[in-house]
Order: C-alpha cells, then structure tokens, then sequence
C-alpha cells in the first residue's frame, strides 16, 4: 500500500512541477518580430512554425508583430523594451543594427536575433544558421535538374549570409553537373515586392535559367509563380514548398525552426540563454531536405553525400 501511496505522490508531484513550470513560461513576456507575413511559405512562416511549437510544448505565450518595416526596426524594439517585456526575438539578420542600437537602452529585456550576427553583452544574443550548407543542397537539386546548365537564383538583399548562400548554392550545382554553366544571381532589394520577384524570375528565364531559386521571403512567391508560368524547376526553401507546384519542385530544403525555437527559448526560460553569436546547421539537426515524387534517386543520393561530408567537416564552404 505504501508503495503505491509513493508511486501516486511522485506522480502528482511530476504533474504540479510540470503545470508550475508551465506557468512560469507562460507568465515571461515574449513577442517574434517578422519582417513578412506568416503565410509567405518561406522565411516568416518557418519562424512562426518555432513560436507555436514553443506555445505547444513549452507552455509559453509568445505574441507576434508582422510586416515589420526596416524603418521600424529601432522603434518596434523600443517599444517593447519600455513595456518591460523580457525576451524580443527579431527574424532576420537585417534586425542586427536596430538591436545594437536600441538593446543596451533597456538591459532588462534580452534581445534573440535568428541569424544574427552579433552577440553583445549583458542582453543581445545571435543565433546564425550555416546557410550555405542548405543553399549547397539546394545547388544539388538545381545542377541535377537543369538542362540548359543556367540556373536562376533571387535573393531579397545583398548582406554578407545572403551572399554566401547563394554562392554555395552555385557551387553545389556545379559539383554535381559537369556541364553547369552559370547562375544568374539577381537580389530584389526587398523582401515583400511579390511584383518584382515575379519580375527577375522572367527575366532569369528569358536567360536561359530552367531552375529557379529565391531567398526572398515574400517576394520569392512571385518568383515561384514566374517559374509556374514558364513551367520551369523550382527548388524550395526554408519551409516545405513541395506542393505549391509538384511537378516542378523535386524537393525543399526546410529549416526545422521549431527544433531551433524550442531549444533558445527553452534555453532563456532556464536562465541560459548567453549574449553571445551560436551557429547552427545539418550538424544540430536543424536543416533537412524534403523530396517531392519528381526527385530522382541521383538526387537523393548526392544530396546524401553532401549532407554527410558538411557534418563530418570534410566540406566547409562557409567562412573560415
């Protein structure tokens, strides 16, 4: 009978530890800042993929903010900082400056730039994905579906992670296609202009590109409908854009943001969460490729390849 006794105990001990810490978590204010739209299938919808996760699993209540313009950056952190909220996380490295500028102001709010690049004392953290692992795998998928050897690759700005990414993902295509020729690389300057997205894909086309790539949130749909119109290959990223166009999507290559979530989210609720800049990528689990029925078995296998020389650091193209 004691035992029993015992065993009933621990266990409603274990369900009011676990109902405390939920509403520990859920008593931190926390918002996500989104420079887009949460349905842009790309770059905000993969990060709001992190807060619900977070909400599910770690009982938080994080709110969000999208369309966040650059010229509301400074403010938007301000105004969160005077309302004492104590964890703002911003998606995006263009949030850098503005969390430079605005977070020494208010030290009792810690500021989480996802891929961020700078980590400064006591009260801004960087996390940085490694992203030219994923635009080395999408590369992979490019060179092995091109036919013209020209493929097309749209990011949203030229910033240093951008530059790299799409670089990679050049270099991807070239190492697995010996009669790859070029790619067009072509930055909308925005990542909300659909129009002008939609625009550079034509463009790209009436190139020579039968692939087509973009980094650029927003903008990137309009690319994807160029490639639709056209009927060219499209390569997927960020999120699982397999079905927007399955005949001509072999596959994505997707962030899994809510892993990423749950771990600096769970980290700042445990006090641990350090104003410093952490890199992640294939290595953490945090990037993954997704295959639609049209990807090839070479694909699979190369991008196999690649995956397992990036995590062993026998493929570095990143910066040394």
């Amino acid at each position: 009978m004691k035992s029993k006794l015992a065993v009933v105990l621990l266990a409603l001990s274990l369900i009011f530890a676990i109902n405390v810490q939920a509403k520990e978590a859920a008593a931190h204010k926390i918002v996500l800042v989104l420079p887009g739209p949460i349905n842009d299938q790309s770059w905000n919808a993969t990060n709001y993929s992190g807060l619900v996760a977070c909400n599910k699993q770690l009982g938080t209540k994080i709110e969000y903010i999208e369309n966040v313009q650059q010229s509301d950056f400074e403010s938007t952190f301000r105004n969160y900082g005077q309302r004492n909220y104590d964890l703002v996380i911003a998606a995006g490295t263009q949030f850098d400056d503005a969390a430079v500028k605005i977070a020494p102001l208010y030290p009792k709010t810690r500021y989480l730039i996802i891929n961020g690049a700078k980590g400064i004392a006591p009260n801004l953290t960087g996390v940085t994905i490694r992203e030219w692992e994923s635009g080395y795998l999408a590369g992979i998928l490019a060179g092995l579906s091109t036919k013209t050897g020209i493929i097309g690759e749209m990011g949203g700005f030229p910033n240093p992670i951008m530059v790299e990414t799409l670089n990679a993902m050049a270099a991807g295509a070239k190492s697995v296609n010996p009669k790859f020729k070029k790619a067009i690389i072509t930055y909308a300057n925005s990542w909300s202009d659909v129009s002008k997205g939609k625009e550079i894909g034509q463009s790209m086309v009436e190139n020579g590109a039968d692939v087509l790539f973009a980094y650029a949130n927003q903008a990137g749909l309009g690319t994807l409908m160029a490639a639709k119109e056209a009927n060219v290959k499209f390569i997927g990223f960020a999120s699982d854009q397999n079905d927007a166009a399955p005949n001509l999507i072999p596959g994505s290559v997707l962030y899994k943001y809510d892993k990423l979530y749950l771990f600096v989210v769970g980290s700042f609720l445990k006090g641990q969460l350090k104003p410093v800049v952490s890199t992640v990528g294939l290595k953490e689990g945090i990037i993954d490729v997704v295959y639609a029925k049209s990807a090839t078995a070479q694909m699979k296998s190369e991008v196999a390849k690649a995956m397992k020389a990036i995590e062993s650091g026998k493929l570095n193209l990143g910066k040394k």
